[in-house]
């Protein structure tokens, strides 16, 4: 009988990109789904161990976890490394006596780097948002669109982007983004 918990990894193979951007698949990680109010943030954001930005479009890390604002009262969390699911991030939040919402989305995501000087042209691709470093510096983050799918996207740096697509979707995203990869090196 097959190992029902063994999941195969999306993208497992593929390979993509350009002389000016790069795509990599990011490492495994633990993610969560996080609502709360806003009075509640300082009792999540010590259990967490980061504090959770409250500003739109910020990011947050701390201890190997980011957290990505998404809205007044959401925010995704995540892990690298983790141990898997139940293991860290939602354990940690039943530490804080606050109402809260914590759902474990690991299995949900994965996650796409890219990387290199035609790193913000290859997104543009699909991704109408300005892109630019002064409208969306370092570690600015924000839930948008990437041709006919919502993706959460985080700049780790100045040429360096974190793209969060639900799996289902991965191999489009990968591929329309493989295309603007060639596109940019033009």
């Amino acid at each position: 009988m097959a190992d029902v918990a063994v999941r195969t990894l999306p993208l497992a193979g593929v390979h993509g990109g350009s002389s000016v951007a790069r795509l990599e698949l990011a490492a495994p990680a633990e993610r969560i789904s996080l609502r709360a109010a806003a009075a509640d943030v300082p009792a999540l954001s010590a259990a967490l161990g980061l504090d959770l930005p409250v500003k739109p479009k910020t990011s947050a890390s701390a201890n190997g976890r980011t957290a990505l604002w998404l809205g007044p009262d959401e925010w995704l969390v995540i892990a690298e490394g983790s141990g898997g699911i139940g293991t860290g991030l939602i354990a940690d939040t039943t530490k804080a006596t606050v109402p809260h919402s914590a759902t474990d989305v690991s299995h949900r995501n994965t996650a796409i780097m890219v990387s290199g000087p035609g790193a913000a042209a290859a997104i543009n691709t699909g991704c109408p948002q300005d892109l630019s470093l002064a409208a969306f510096a370092v570690g600015a983050c924000s839930r948008t669109i990437f041709g006919k799918v919502e993706i959460v996207l985080l700049r780790t740096a100045e040429d360096a982007f974190r793209v969060e697509v639900w799996r289902s979707f991965s191999d489009y995203a990968f591929g329309l983004l493989a295309e603007g990869a060639r596109d940019a090196a033009l």
